[in-house]
């Protein structure tokens, strides 16, 4: 399901590869409402069983809070891509 999330990060998000497990697998969150981020910690399950196919939702600054639900009609359209921000 699509969502609008609200990161305030200003740079990149640096890893230093010796802080990490070598024997562990690694997962970067997706979803977007990770408290880990950018590492996955599962929230994503959460979205699954309260998100519905077809509607947007906008997260609240601390990702756990749903602070608005936009129905998309399913039109069978596309759309494009605005052009990139340089």
């Amino acid at each position: 399901m699509p969502r609008l999330v609200h990161h305030t990060a200003t740079g990149p998000i640096k890893i230093d590869p010796r802080t990490l497990d070598p024997n562990k697998i690694i997962s970067i969150c997706a979803c977007g409402l990770s408290q880990t981020f950018p590492f996955c910690d599962g929230a994503h399950k959460a979205c699954r069983e309260s998100e519905q196919p077809g509607t947007l939702y906008v997260y609240a600054p601390d990702n756990k809070t749903i602070t608005e639900q936009r129905t998309t009609p399913d039109t069978g359209e596309t759309r494009p891509l605005p052009p990139p921000i340089a």
